[in-house]
């Protein structure tokens, strides 16, 4: 375990009072799919042995830019960024541009209400033409997930075991609603199949399971029934129902017993009928094919080799898809600090690192491609700023081993280049003026032969279905009409769970054990958050 995850755990224990977890594990088994993975020779091929100005390794052709700093006004705009950027997720503007939305991660502990979600708007041309909060009053903002009607999910990894579900609108014209119909606990991210239409959820937890929402009249998330799963010896998937979503009359992740435990489940992103999730604790890419309900185990760290130097792919995090190519970019939570692809045909190899100084306390957070996939973006969580913590948020819980002492607010990147999976505008044949008319004497008429046949020229990438299209403004529209209308319902959900605030925090600090993401709260307890409005 590296020191940041020591002290994670330590947090579990001195707010908890547990050590480790007692439920027994389900190991998951391989259903045998072609595309379990190794180390291989990237399609983009090595990292650059020089960083760039920011301080980034990169391959050749790639280019970088920082979009936001925390703390810090974004470029162009009034906005000032928000501290500890994580999950993040963009959409299509219907106008040739795009919102990039991002999920701030300050812990209900350090201050209450204070995480929520911001968002850059960026015009054709990748220039940003506004910032702005589309949450507020959230806490603990992980990561989360798109919903193919172009909202954003962004979910509360509360360690007391209240961390709701905010579906907020990336345009911030309609306000964020809560949706604690989709269960309570400590959250990481979610996934939307369009085709079943139903949201997949993962927890942060060592006893943590994998959750499915089935709505009752989607998209409409505010009542659904919840599911948990259990993969068979042979690979099979099957789902249990949670027949307590608010966890009051015992913690969800204990109400199916035999589920299968999945260490400490982080990003999650659906694309063309699987999905694709990871899991800290043990260094692990899964993957579920939905149509015929199987497993395949990915990716597995070697233990033995984490933390050494040139290690691939370790305390994997979030996760996306380049949907046209099929490659899959997994964060590192630590590690060695690289973005890592795992293609199609079972090749893992780096695509990013960070270098530069600052960086030492951080993690990889938040991997996605904008909408025509030439452009990736990613935050280090605790990259250096110009001002410190403390400085941009004075009321915050200074906790050296989380960060919120020093000058490492965050910062968030852009990266261009050739993405396999871009899509290219078709280019259209040169105009070439006719040749001139000749006349041939009918004596020396030569005698003709058919043309030869030529290759056509190569066709670009066709866009695979987005699931993101609903994004655009006509459909933005529909959106707001639905969270207009779960928004009425406002009032608290009255589910207190003992304790305190100041309780947990001094716990935390007392104990002298807490990093970001081994986070068990065990039975820690109080929701120090605000009003929750129910669906």
């Amino acid at each position: 375990m590296d020191r940041r995850g020591f002290f994670k755990a330590g947090i579990a224990a001195a707010g908890a009072g547990a050590v480790l977890p007692t439920a027994a594990m389900v190991a998951p088994v391989s259903a045998g799919s072609p595309r379990t993975a190794r180390p291989g020779e990237s399609p983009y091929g090595p990292l650059s042995e020089t960083p760039d100005e920011n301080g980034l390794l990169l391959p050749e052709g790639f280019t970088a830019r920082v979009i936001a700093i925390g703390g810090e006004l974004v470029p162009g705009t009034d906005h000032e960024w928000h501290l500890f950027p994580d999950g993040a997720a963009t959409f299509d503007d219907g106008n040739d541009g795009w919102y990039y939305v991002c999920n701030s991660e300050v812990f209900h502990f350090m201050k209450p209400d204070s995480g929520g979600v911001s968002a850059i708007h960026f015009d054709s041309d990748g220039s940003i033409i506004d910032a702005y909060r589309i949450l507020d009053g959230s806490n603990s903002n992980c990561a989360g997930g798109p919903t193919p009607w172009g909202t954003w999910l962004s979910c509360e990894e509360n360690f007391e075991d209240i961390g709701r579900v905010w579906e907020c609108d990336p345009t911030g014209q309609a306000p964020a609603v809560a949706h604690p119909a989709m269960g309570l606990w400590a959250r990481e991210a979610a996934a939307v199949d369009p085709v079943d239409q139903r949201v997949y959820m993962t927890e942060d937890n060592f006893e943590g399971l994998l959750y499915r929402y089935t709505p009752d009249n989607y998209p409409d998330l505010s009542s659904g029934s919840l599911e948990a799963c259990t993969v068979g010896a042979d690979g099979s998937v099957s789902w249990s129902p949670v027949a307590d979503p608010s966890g009051v009359s015992a913690k969800t992740r204990e109400q199916v017993p035999g589920a299968t435990v999945f260490q400490r489940g982080e990003g999650i992103w659906y694309f063309d009928g699987w999905i694709y999730f990871c899991t800290t604790a043990d260094h692990s890419v899964h993957g579920i094919d939905l149509r015929n309900e199987t497993y395949t185990l990915i990716w597995k760290g070697d233990p033995e080799g984490l933390g050494v130097e040139d290690a691939v792919l370790s305390h994997v995090d979030n996760i996306t898809v380049d949907e046209g190519s099929g490659d899959l970019v997994v964060a590192e939570d630590g590690g060695n600090m690289e973005l890592v692809i795992i293609t199609p045909d079972g090749v893992v190899a780096p695509l990013v690192r960070v270098v530069g100084q600052g960086h030492e306390e951080s993690e990889m957070t938040g991997p996605v491609f904008n909408p025509t996939r030439d452009r990736l973006y990613f935050s280090s969580q605790r990259g250096p700023s110009p001002r410190t913590v403390p400085d941009i948020m004075p009321d915050i819980t200074p906790i050296a081993a989380l960060g919120t002492e020093g000058p490492n607010a965050g910062i968030t990147y852009e990266i261009s280049g050739p993405f396999r999976g871009r899509i290219v505008a078709p280019v259209a044949p040169p105009v070439t003026e006719p040749p001139p008319e000749t006349t041939v004497p009918e004596t020396t008429v030569p005698e003709t032969t058919e043309p030869q046949a030529t290759e056509p020229p190569p066709t670009t990438l066709p866009s695979p279905v987005d699931t993101l299209a609903g994004a655009a403004p006509e459909a933005q529209t529909d959106v707001a009409e639905v969270v207009a209308a779960d928004s009425s319902n406002q009032g608290g959900s009255g589910l207190l769970i003992g304790g305190s605030v100041a309780a947990v925090a001094a716990a935390a600090i007392v104990g002298g054990a807490m990093v970001l993401r081994q986070r068990r709260m065990g039975d820690a307890t109080d929701e120090p958050t605000g009003e929750t409005p129910t669906d």
